[in-house]
């Protein structure tokens, strides 16, 4: 069994009224441990009410979730410590900072679980370290710093708690480009160093394509794929009749392979695609 797995879960809102919706119809999932997985979809496919199962905040209508092997609501009076394995960042997480220095707002979720101050004051100094976050940050009032700097107090703060599987909802959703791609490496920094399962939901697939290891695709409610990034983004035409985009790399010789020339199904990265033209230029000499 993975560190996620989930048995017929199926959630429903608003069951018994006219505005009855299935949210989850029947899902059967097993993410092993220590794997990066992307998670996309369309609005309304079922990705935010999947994660917030993860760590208890819904309860299934029917099914079952397990986290390390344990059942999430067999048994209540473990679901405290069963929840603190999984750690969810939802979308804008500066929004929910509110402590009068970064310390102490990184320092709540570890103080919560209980621990003494000399392990939360290791934890939050090894998680500033991890974010980028210097330690005469640590004195100033979060107020007070840029936006970037913000979202990665907001993500060391769940870090900071050290839970086996670290849940993102679009982490990098208002940042420009920069600051895109300075959380995007953090998040594959952490996840290198730690070993732990990461868990991003994004509608960026070139963050998806170049981050994760594991490619989950959520539509009407189901899963309809999950695989890695070369074998889901071969899939090409599949993705576009859902209403989901490719990479723009993909598409481009998507294009290519239509004009005529012989490339494979899966390329979806810059770096993937130099090594087959290339390829293709020296067999053009030979």
């Amino acid at each position: 069994m993975g560190i996620l797995k989930t048995e017929n879960l199926t959630h429903i809102y608003g069951e018994g009224t006219p505005f009855r919706k299935v949210a989850l119809d029947n899902i059967n999932l097993d993410i092993a441990e220590g794997e990066m997985v992307g998670i996309i979809g369309h609005t309304g496919s079922g990705k935010s009410t999947l994660i917030q199962h993860f760590n208890g905040l819904l309860k299934p209508t029917s099914g079952k979730v397990f986290v390390d092997g344990e059942e999430l609501f067999a048994d209540k009076h473990r679901l405290r410590d069963i929840r603190f394995k999984v750690g969810l960042v939802f979308q804008y997480p500066e929004y929910q900072l509110f402590e009068e220095t970064v310390y102490k707002d990184i320092s709540f979720g570890p103080k919560n679980m209980g621990l003494d101050d000399d392990e939360v004051d290791r934890r939050v100094k090894e998680t500033a370290r991890l974010v980028g976050l210097k330690p005469d940050v640590l004195k100033k009032s979060p107020f007070e710093l840029s936006g970037g700097q913000k979202r990665r107090v907001a993500i060391a703060g769940v870090m900071a708690m050290e839970p086996k599987v670290l849940i993102l909802d679009e982490p990098t959703a208002g940042l420009d480009p920069h600051g895109r791609d300075r959380i995007l490496g953090l998040i594959k920094e952490y996840h290198q160093e730690k070993g732990n399962t990461v868990m991003l939901v994004s509608h960026s697939m070139e963050d998806v394509a170049k981050t994760v290891s594991k490619i989950l695709v959520m539509g009407e409610s189901n899963v309809i794929m999950y695989d890695t990034p070369e074998h889901v983004f071969a899939k090409a035409k599949e993705l576009t009749d859902m209403g989901l985009t490719v990479p723009q790399i993909t598409r481009v010789f998507v294009r290519l392979k239509e004009m005529g020339i012989d490339f494979p199904d899966e390329v979806y990265s810059v770096d993937y695609a130099k090594k087959l033209v290339l390829r293709l230029l020296e067999q053009k000499k030979g």
